[in-house]
């Protein structure tokens, strides 16, 4: 098997994960970042700490290079010089908030469309055995979950329990005829490629389409990183603005681990052309204000929150994933991770850096 995986976005939540399992199972990682994340979202989003502290932990194992995605040529001389030792490609770097893409869209556009097919066109041309895994969103599927019948709770909107997608929303839901967002778009745009790869060119290509994806390898801003920006919140008494839906619209949250180890098993027995809804589904999931209960209990501090009546264009009120598909192609596979525990553990890993 050959023993390079190419990770993008290495320095970000789910690539640096990726950089600690797989070298931890004795691969050699060639990761490409180049903190665009500081761009998008300032000090607070920049994921220098994170490469600094990865460089340390994985020592030799590890190689970074400082290449844009949007950079053709540069990532085809990186994929040119390792060829076919490429023995995985990991797809985790984007511009990943709504309300940023619509600020800037070709940007947004350029790089999480036009940069996708770069890395795909590169694999093509260099390593086309090397399974290719893609990070995708449950934006796809626009504000289609909101036409769901949805129950106001006392903490929660929730699904009623004889609705067939009360276990988490399955693939078969329709990504057409919905508001996506700017970001939503954009991200359609790449999903789309990277099954189409995989249909066209016969390339083991994964789209993994995830709810919140969490751990405390997150940057936490405010534009992005929903359970680690509350924790953050909590930690250094910020006041955190909640958007609509009274507070009580419903996200699933997977652990960085719980994706990566997803990610060895698609690698472990690869498939042509797949799709997977990915998250915590009915086993780690929580509202707004369940997800502030649950930090004020871990720090001892009260939560501070401001109400904004208006919520987010093509917001999601409510997103629990329906993972069947890949558990029953993958039976071994298992979530490790509830919300209290992925709360606690950014709670602890923090406790230097986030202080009131």
């Amino acid at each position: 098997m050959s023993s390079v995986v190419v990770i993008t976005g290495s320095a970000g939540l789910i690539g640096s994960e990726a950089v600690r399992h797989f070298t931890g199972l004795g691969m050699d990682v060639v990761g490409i970042d180049n903190d665009m994340r500081g761009y998008f979202f300032g000090a607070d989003g920049s994921t220098q700490w994170n490469l600094q502290r990865l460089v340390k932990e994985v020592g030799a194992r590890y190689t970074h290079h400082n290449i844009d995605i949007r950079d053709r040529d540069g990532l085809d001389r990186l994929f040119t010089e390792l060829g076919s030792n490429i023995g995985l490609v990991i797809h985790a770097a984007a511009q990943p908030s709504h309300d940023w893409a619509a600020r800037e869209p070709f940007t947004d556009f350029d790089v999480n469309a036009v940069g996708t097919i770069n890395m795909l066109e590169a694999t093509r041309r260099h390593a086309i055995e090397a399974p290719f895994i893609f990070t995708s969103t449950n934006k796809v599927y626009g504000d289609t979950p909101n036409s769901l019948p949805l129950v106001e709770t006392e903490t929660r909107w929730e699904l009623p329990e004889d609705h067939k997608w009360f276990g988490g929303i399955d693939e078969t839901m329709s990504i057409d005829s919905s508001m996506h967002s700017v970001f939503g778009a954009s991200k359609v745009a790449a999903d789309i490629m990277v099954q189409e790869y995989g249909r066209y060119f016969g390339m083991r290509t994964a789209v993994f389409r995830g709810g919140t994806l969490t751990g405390p390898g997150h940057s936490a801003a405010e534009l992005h990183g929903f359970l680690a920006y509350v924790m953050r919140c909590v930690m250094e008494q910020r006041t955190y603005k909640i958007f609509g839906y009274k507070g009580k619209m419903v996200r699933d949250a997977i652990h960085s681990h719980d994706l990566i180890t997803a990610f060895e098993a698609f690698h472990r027995a690869p498939r042509v052309a797949e799709i997977y809804n990915i998250g915590g589904g009915r086993f780690s999931n929580c509202s707004h204000i369940e997800a502030f209960a649950i930090a004020s209990e871990i720090t001892g501090l009260e939560a501070r929150t401001e109400y904004v009546e208006e919520n987010r264009a093509g917001d999601h009120q409510w997103w629990i994933s329906g993972t069947a598909r890949f558990e029953e192609h993958f039976p071994e596979w298992k979530l490790t991770y509830d919300v209290p525990a992925i709360l606690r553990e950014i709670y602890q890993a923090n406790q230097e850096m986030w202080k009131a």
